[in-house]
């Protein structure tokens, strides 16, 4: 099954194709990123931190993991919500991670933000932003802004935008199908 995601990015590949040998393809509006070539892959950086209930992260060993920068006073993120808590109920049995980071928020929001979406997976609170700021590669300069990253700790996809879940799935699918 060739999914959107993988489609857009061979039809934006095959116009870069035109302007030489690319690493990635971009949509037009600049919101989405996609590594067609996985030895282009940027390195991610670790994922470290505090989770907003006050326990230390533990990085995930996942297949893929799926990075959701977000805050609580974000409409988009709040749309969003209820299609990244879908997605990664379809996937959390099948060697896919999560993981949130609370950015520019209150913790005791971005905990009721969670609770009342049901996210299970964990948030890192980062306040300050300073997670964003490790991804100096592809930063996620907007939010919600969502990174898939593979099984060798590489970026192979960036969305500064809304996502629905069958956006991500698509895109968690093709990164999977990479192997």
């Amino acid at each position: 099954m060739r999914t959107r995601l993988l489609l857009a990015g061979l039809a934006l590949t095959m116009l870069a194709g035109c302007a030489g040998n690319q690493a990635q393809a971009t949509t037009e509006d600049g919101k989405t990123i996609v590594y067609t070539d996985e030895s282009e892959r940027p390195k991610a950086p670790t994922l470290s931190g505090e989770v907003l209930d006050g326990e230390k992260f533990e990085a995930p060993d996942a297949e893929v993991t799926v990075v959701n920068f977000w805050a609580s006073w974000c409409a988009p993120c709040r749309r969003e919500g209820p299609e990244l808590v879908e997605a990664y109920d379809k996937t959390k049995d099948d060697g896919v991670a999560f993981v949130g980071i609370n950015i520019r928020d209150d913790r005791d929001k971005g905990i009721a933000f969670e609770k009342g979406l049901g996210v299970d997976y964990p948030s890192i609170f980062d306040p300050s932003g300073r997670l964003a700021l490790k991804y100096k590669d592809v930063p996620p300069n907007t939010i919600p802004a969502t990174i898939v990253i593979d099984d060798k700790n590489r970026i192979a996809a960036v969305f500064r935008q809304e996502l629905t879940a069958d956006t991500l799935l698509d895109a968690i699918e093709d990164v999977r199908g990479d192997k």
